[in-house]
């Protein structure tokens, strides 16, 4: 039960941590391969959950003060060679022994990342092996530290082998990236990046999820912000408690910030992250970007701050942008109709550009 609570933790944490770098992610594989894949977004999400896990696996759980045993070191490398020896001596299944079977664990805790900096990353052997040995060697120096000082001892054991065999792991890792095909591995720019691509409704609503994603990471960082600074640095608890002076700036932020960005650039963060832009029309240069702006995430931002029925109202308005996106022209959408405007490839015609 203990190891699925681990796993839960890394999950979550990575989740977590997946969102709040999502927005650059998207930008940097429009820019660096011109698409966004679902293989390609499972494949990092994967990474952040596997490096959350080397921690949580590795560390957790932390052990109650009043509990803790102080714990010795292993500083002979090859130990584990004797430690081989004498399961396949002793009576039983030899790979159902304790010492082979975290042998094998430490070796597979690692084979991820080579694998990972092989197809993610594009790097090969020796990157593999100093980034897996530096690794480890930073999860046995917390252990040894008790978490760098939490604690009065190690209450982990610090072993060398560990380090030894988590960074053949990540070799033999790094060998099994070789197995993926070479155009699909590393961070290498794709066939189309420097020419327009095709507006596909797909990346409208990547858009999109972009522009909401970042106004509610706005929001909530904001907001939190606003509370630190009124604890720590006024000291008015009762502001915290009420909570009203956090939530209004909270509030407030996302809106003021898309609308600073839409009226200078004619994007929003979501444009800008996969490169969009919306061009033409008759309208001033104003009125059109304050048209795009409110039928996109100002709108639904806005209609937020309606009395008593802003749930339904923010949903309606969900809900006819999605639909708006599958029936329009190019997914132009509610911006595009407002604006009267097309939504292009931000690569095509920059000088046209409103």
């Amino acid at each position: 039960m203990e190891q699925v609570t681990l796993g839960v933790i890394a999950v979550v944490l990575g989740v977590a941590v997946g969102f709040v770098l999502f927005i650059p992610f998207v930008a940097i594989s429009y820019r660096r391969r011109g698409r966004l894949s679902f293989g390609r977004i499972a494949m990092w999400a994967a990474f952040l959950v596997y490096f959350w896990a080397i921690w949580t696996y590795t560390l957790l759980p932390l052990p109650e003060p009043g509990t803790l045993q102080c714990v010795g070191t292993n500083l002979n490398p090859f130990e584990f060679i004797d430690d081989i020896r004498g399961a396949i001596a002793r009576p039983g299944n030899t790979f159902t022994d304790f010492a082979i079977l975290q042998l094998a664990l430490n070796v597979l805790l690692f084979l991820p990342l080579g694998f990972f900096l092989r197809v993610l990353g594009g790097r090969g052997i020796l990157t593999a092996l100093l980034i897996g040995l530096g690794l480890s060697a930073l999860v046995e120096t917390t252990q040894l530290t008790g978490v760098w000082g939490l604690y009065p001892c190690a209450y982990r054991v610090f072993d060398v082998d560990d380090m030894l065999t988590n960074t053949l792991g990540a070799v033999i890792g790094s060998l099994a990236g070789l197995a993926v095909p070479a155009h699909h591995r590393g961070l290498s720019l794709g066939a189309s990046t420097s020419a327009p691509a095709q507006v596909t409704r797909g990346r409208r609503v990547i858009a999109m999820l972009c522009d909401w994603l970042g106004a509610t990471i706005v929001t909530a960082s904001v907001g939190i912000s606003v509370q630190f600074w009124l604890e720590y640095v006024v000291a008015d608890h009762d502001a915290v408690l009420d909570g009203r002076i956090a939530s209004f700036a909270g509030t407030w932020a996302p809106i003021m910030v898309w609308l600073v960005l839409v009226l200078a650039t004619g994007r929003t963060v979501g444009d800008i992250a996969v490169d969009l832009r919306y061009r033409g029309g008759n309208m001033p240069v104003v009125i059109a970007r304050l048209l795009r702006y409110g039928g996109g995430i100002g709108g639904y931002l806005l209609v937020g701050l309606l009395p008593v029925v802003s749930g339904l109202a923010m949903f309606l308005f969900c809900l006819t942008s999605i639909v708006l996106v599958f029936i329009t022209a190019q997914g132009r959408g509610l911006p595009g109709i407002l604006s009267d405007q097309e939504v292009t490839d931000a690569r095509a015609d920059a000088h046209t550009a409103i």
